[in-house]
């Protein structure tokens, strides 16, 4: 991973902790039932998530009580805007969005000396069948502040209406119950430490639960995907729900998919962009071996890319150059079927969400189309980052360097 972090790609936006906010971390671990970290020093993203403690505890999701309990923690402000590395569900940095915009301010206020644990509660407690995700559409965040500093607030209230009633002024015990809690909270009688529930409801959306599942909502009827073929042969036996599903192999998706207004694909248009191209060179990355060249060149040098291009077998040639193959074919025969000709990965991989869907929606969407076909590494790395890191560490070192300034142009434009 040293050279995505060298050229800032590999986690760039993350926030250090240490001192006095592992503490504090800490404290929201044990409040959310977890066993405390014995690192000194880690890092974490928006939703206060930390790659090294995952790796000190072997737990990815160690945030999560189960699959159908999912939590936050909120350390410093900073957190703001921040991306979600590892989320659980695709909607978790929007849910972080909405934190910031309703409770910003109060966030600022409590995160001086706090911390804040938040419990995504959509009323699940276990998810016992892969069609329960159906059941996840409204969830309540609630807020709970670490020392119960909101409860310490209201005990230091009413001391001082105790001291203020009447001759209590002179009362030593509230006096040195005053100081008491004044040393170790502070003065909370200005300090908003109140941070309401906030209602949000679901559409459709992804979720590691049950192996991964795409859930489409917004259909005539909802569709499941399912990433793991196991949960999916257990999921067809029921008949509970009115619903279609598919595992992520099934190419008859495609089509169901295109004629539910889900994906488009214009195949001409597709053949102008940097997307086809990106593509089309990295799956021929896969074919090159003991070249007399670094593969960067070879990808990014259109003599060198022909020259081992005609040094390839015939079948792999066709699989590279189907598209242009389809397109010279279809001058003659307007009749042609594209799936026929064109490599079916590339095939699949130039669809593209329907221009008709909202922008969350078609978020999902590519994140679902590079699932599927895992050939594009720049919408990889934007809409699955632990997928594009797992895939990065597998190629070959001069294939790196070409997959890495292509992210970099991509960020440009």
């Amino acid at each position: 991973m040293d050279k995505l972090i060298k050229a800032n790609l590999y986690r760039s936006e993350s926030i250090s902790i240490s001192g006095k906010l592992v503490e504090r971390y800490n404290k929201c671990l044990v409040k959310l039932g977890f066993k405390e970290t014995k690192l000194k020093k880690f890092t974490i993203d928006g939703i206060g998530w930390s790659p090294e403690i995952a790796e000190e505890k072997e737990e990815s999701f160690y945030l999560n009580n189960g699959e159908a309990n999912t939590h936050a923690i909120i350390i410093t402000p900073k957190q703001k805007g921040l991306p979600v590395y590892n989320p659980f569900h695709s909607f978790d940095k929007e849910l972080m969005k909405v934190v910031f915009k309703k409770h910003e301010k109060t966030i600022n206020d409590i995160t001086r000396d706090s911390a804040i644990c938040i419990d995504f509660d959509q009323k699940i407690d276990v998810f016992y069948e892969p069609l329960d995700v159906l059941r996840y559409k409204d969830i309540v965040i609630k807020f709970h502040l670490i020392d119960n500093l909101n409860k310490a607030k209201e005990a230091q209230l009413k001391l001082i209406d105790s001291f203020n009633y009447e001759n209590n002024f002179i009362d030593e015990e509230i006096h040195k119950q005053l100081l008491i809690s004044a040393k170790k909270y502070g003065d909370l009688r200005e300090r908003n430490l109140t941070l309401e529930e906030i209602n949000v409801t679901t559409d459709s959306f992804y979720t590691k639960a049950f192996g991964g599942v795409f859930l489409l909502r917004d259909l005539a009827i909802p569709i499941l995907i399912f990433e793991e073929e196991e949960t999916y042969k257990e999921a067809i036996k029921d008949t509970t729900y009115d619903v279609l599903m598919y595992h992520i192999s099934h190419t008859e998706m495609i089509e169901k998919l295109v004629s539910y207004n889900v994906l488009e694909l214009e195949i001409e248009e597709e053949t102008t962009k940097n997307r086809y191209h990106r593509i089309q060179k990295f799956m021929f990355s896969s074919y090159l071996k003991e070249t007399r060249h670094p593969i960067k060149e070879i990808l990014q040098d259109g003599i060198l890319f022909k020259s081992y291009l005609n040094k390839v077998d015939i079948a792999t040639r066709k699989k590279v150059m189907s598209l242009e193959r389809f397109l010279e074919k279809q001058k003659v025969s307007k009749n042609l079927n594209p799936k026929e000709i064109i490599e079916e990965e590339i095939y699949i991989a130039l669809h593209k969400p329907h221009s008709s869907l909202k922008p969350n929606h078609q978020d999902l969407i590519w994140s679902l189309l590079v699932n599927i076909v895992p050939k594009d590494v720049l919408f990889m790395y934007w809409y699955d980052k632990e997928q594009f890191y797992q895939l990065f560490t597998t190629l070959e070192d001069s294939t790196q360097d070409w997959v890495i300034e292509t992210i970099l142009n991509g960020f440009e434009g």
